[in-house]
């Protein structure tokens, strides 16, 4: 196989996929905690694969040198922090349908975040899936009364996640570790503040338990170089199907595993979601082939 690139996408997506079971392992801990030890332990590891390609390290230093570089960065930090934080309290008190939700909303967030960021223009049939995307959450929300508050916060911080760090010129492992690097001290301070008040791992986590802390850090770096180096040669338009692996085995998880309920609720907000994801692949789909008519050679 010569290029491997949609191989690696794909792994990425599939262990994103199955992330909820190892955060499951750690239902017991705070998750204010196991978010301070995530960003903490995923420092550590940028940082040392960092330092075993020191020619990476002049990456970290210009990141730091330029104030727009570096503030972006610090700012993707503040919103992942928040992603990562509600999506493993989502997944550990049973919610996690709804953080499948989310990753299926995400793309529809994303080209909404794109007319208003970046004045990008939408084509008629995604326009029609923001609408329709949108009627799913409003009549959710008149006819239950209830508002997919996870589904919201997580699927909107990864929007603005990425449109943050599509203006950022460092790579994946310069990047992480400048993100997590900056929170890394409020961390450290709500890791020992926790266990000082007896709210933190000492007293739930035994034995071989206490090695899901590092893991974590791993769980979150390996994905992404996957993703980094996937993405180099993998077309957007398979990238954008493989993505819905990773909410596919989400809520296939949460059903058949962990025996959520799939209520009236979900299956409302999924068929408005689905159908205004099934519009944007169309949409995608058109304008490829758009594109490709355009870079004919004439005749």
């Amino acid at each position: 196989m010569k290029n491997k690139g949609p191989l690696y996408v794909l792994t990425c997506y599939v262990i994103w996929g199955l992330l909820p079971i190892f955060w499951k392992l750690l239902a017991q801990v705070d998750s204010l905690y196991v978010l301070a030890s995530r960003i903490v332990w995923s420092m550590v590891l940028t940082g040392g694969i960092l330092l075993l390609r020191r020619d990476r390290l002049a990456g970290v230093r210009a990141a730091f040198r330029d104030r727009r570089e570096w503030g972006l960065l610090a700012a993707a930090g503040c919103v992942v922090c928040v992603n990562w934080g509600v999506y493993i309290w989502a997944v550990a008190n049973g919610h996690m349908i709804d953080s499948s939700l989310a990753y299926y909303m995400n793309p529809i967030l994303a080209i909404l975040l794109g007319t208003v960021l970046f004045r990008e223009r939408l084509t008629k049939l995604q326009w029609l899936a923001v609408a329709v995307t949108f009627a799913g959450l409003v009549i959710t929300v008149i006819r239950y009364r209830q508002i997919p508050w996870i589904a919201l916060v997580i699927g909107g911080s990864f929007a603005v996640y990425g449109a943050l760090k599509k203006q950022v010129r460092s790579d994946a492992a310069v990047s992480t570790f400048v993100e997590t690097l900056t929170l890394a001290p409020f961390a450290l301070v709500l890791i020992f503040w926790m266990e000082a008040h007896g709210t933190g791992a000492a007293g739930v986590l035994s034995g071989w338990q206490w090695l899901l802390l590092p893991v974590s850090g791993v769980v979150t770096t390996v994905p992404l170089m996957f993703f980094a180096a996937g993405m180099k040669t993998t077309p957007m338009t398979l990238s954008g199907i493989l993505m819905y692996i990773n909410p596919t085995m989400q809520l296939l998880l949460s059903v058949a595993l962990y025996g959520e309920a799939f209520t009236a609720t979900h299956a409302i907000l999924f068929g408005f979601v689905w159908t205004g994801l099934i519009l944007y692949l169309i949409s995608g789909a058109r304008e490829n082939r758009r594109h490709r008519e355009e870079e004919k050679p004439c005749v």
